[in-house]
Formats: structure tokens, C-alpha cells, sequence
């Protein structure tokens, strides 16, 4: 195996141990998050309906003007964060359970979550 092959099956083996942990509900949805190297997305899931409450990504065209004036990378995570929540809360949902999708509660995954946190869901 190569090394990104190697990396990419240690990511999927701590996907799916979160996955075994955590689960949304319609009245505490799973806010999980995604990220590339050039992008971040998030999306609320209810488990139980296998639905999507609500998303926000930073490659979105309505996003684009806000992001484009970040000045790094944690800066568009937070704006994505501050997008997700104020959707979430237009939708009724402020209880959420964060799933960081395997990767380190750190830089751009940490900024997603305060800026969720800033448009008022907890967590």
C-alpha cells in the first residue's frame, strides 16, 4: 500500500468508530463535517430519517463573496459554521451532535464548530 492509501484507510477506520458512537435525531441532529484541501462542508443529518436537515459548504455561490474576503482557510471554516448555524436555527434545530468525520478537533475543524457555536446551536 502506498502512504496515501494508508492514510486514507486510517481515515475511514476512525469514520466509522465515530460513526459506531454517534447518531442524530430529528430533535438533535448530527452536525458532521467534511473537509478537503481546498474546501469544507458540513451538513446536519437526522439518523433516525436518514435526511439531511441542512448544509452549508465553502464552494457555495452564495458564500463566495464572504470567503473571498477571508484571509485564511479557518477564516471561511468559521464563516461555513456561522452559515450551517443560522440555517439550523432558521430550520428550529439548537441542539446538535458534532461528529468531526475522523480528523482532529483542531485548525479548520475547530473554527467550523465556534462559528456554529456563534450563531447560537450547542453542542
Amino acid at each position: 500500500m502506498t502512504k496515501t492509501q494508508v492514510k486514507s484507510a486510517a481515515l475511514a477506520r476512525r469514520q466509522r468508530r465515530v460513526r459506531g458512537k454517534v447518531t442524530g435525531t430529528a430533535a438533535r441532529p448530527r452536525l458532521r463535517v467534511e473537509r478537503s484541501n481546498a474546501h469544507i462542508y458540513a451538513q446536519l443529518i437526522d439518523d433516525v430519517n436518514a435526511v439531511t436537515l441542512a448544509h452549508a459548504a465553502s464552494n457555495e455561490k452564495d458564500l463566495a463573496k464572504k470567503i473571498k474576503g477571508a484571509t485564511s482557510n479557518k477564516d471561511a471554516a468559521k464563516i461555513v459554521g456561522e452559515t450551517v448555524g443560522k440555517r439550523a436555527t432558521k430550520a428550529g434545530i439548537t441542539q446538535v451532535v458534532f461528529d468531526r468525520g475522523g480528523h482532529l478537533y483542531h485548525g479548520r475543524v475547530k473554527a467550523l464548530a465556534d462559528g456554529a457555536r456563534s450563531a447560537g446551536l450547542k453542542f
